[in-house]
C-alpha cells in the first residue's frame, strides 16, 4: 500500500478542516464546543440567547423584594392604623392656627417707622404678589370687605373657592362626602399665575389709579 502525502502538509491541512463547517472549531462552532443552532445564526431570532444560561426573550431574573427598614416598617404601620380624619383634622389645625395668629397679632396697627415684614418690599419698596394678604384676612375676618379688597384683591376673590376646596377634601377624606369638584386644569392654573403677575405688576405703579393699589 503506498502512503500517498499531501503535498498542502500540515498547514494545509489544517487550513481546509478551518474551512470545514462541520470541524470542530471552525465558525460553526464556537469556542468550547457548543455548537450555534441549524441554520447557520450565531443567535435566535428576536436577539436573545437560548443558549446554556440565557434568558428567554422578555423574561429576566426575578430578585426577591428589598425589605423595609426599620423607619418604612414604623411609617406604614402608623399609616394603617391612623383614622381617616387625621389629616383632615391637622389640616384644620393649621388654618385655625393661622387666623388665630391673625386675630391675635393685629396686622393692619404698626409703628410708622416699622420696617416691613416682606423681604422683598425691605430691599426693593415694591409690593410683592402676597404684600397685603394677612391684612386682608384680617378685615375678612372682621367682614370689612373693601378694606379687604384694598389691600388684596385677587385674596378676597379666592377665599370662597379655596373655602369650598378645603371643605370638598376634607370632607371627602373624613367622611365619605362626594361634592362637587371644582375642575381646575393646566389652563385655569395658567391664567390664575398671569392674573397674579399682572397685578403685581400694576400696584406697584407709580400712577393714579393703580397706587390705590400699594400697601
Amino acid at each position: 500500500m503506498i502512503d500517498v502525502t499531501s503535498v498542502d502538509g500540515p498547514q494545509g491541512r489544517a487550513a481546509a478542516a478551518t474551512d470545514d463547517p462541520a470541524a470542530p472549531g471552525s465558525a460553526a462552532y464556537p469556542p468550547g464546543g457548543a455548537a450555534y443552532p441549524p441554520g447557520g445564526a450565531a443567535h435566535p431570532p428576536g436577539g436573545a440567547d437560548h443558549s446554556a444560561g440565557g434568558w428567554p426573550a422578555g423574561a429576566g431574573p426575578v430578585y426577591p423584594a428589598p425589605e423595609p427598614d426599620r423607619l418604612t416598617r414604623f411609617v406604614l404601620r402608623l399609616q394603617e392604623r391612623t383614622p381617616r380624619w387625621v389629616v383632615p383634622l391637622a389640616a384644620l389645625g393649621c388654618v385655625g392656627a393661622g387666623i388665630g395668629y391673625t386675630l391675635l397679632f393685629d396686622p393692619t396697627r404698626s409703628a410708622p417707622d416699622a420696617a416691613p415684614t416682606c423681604l422683598l418690599k425691605l430691599t426693593t419698596g415694591l409690593d410683592c404678589p402676597g404684600c397685603g394678604g394677612t391684612r386682608a384676612l384680617w378685615y375678612v375676618l372682621h367682614a370689612d370687605l373693601p378694606a379687604a379688597a384694598r389691600h388684596h384683591v385677587l385674596l378676597v376673590f379666592a377665599l370662597p373657592f379655596l373655602a369650598y376646596l378645603f371643605v370638598a377634601w376634607a370632607g371627602r377624606q373624613a367622611f365619605g362626602w362626594r361634592l362637587p369638584e371644582l375642575r381646575i386644569g393646566n389652563k385655569l392654573i395658567g391664567a390664575v399665575l398671569a392674573v397674579w403677575f399682572a397685578f403685581s405688576v400694576v400696584r406697584n405703579l407709580p400712577w393714579a389709579p393703580f397706587t390705590a393699589f400699594y400697601v
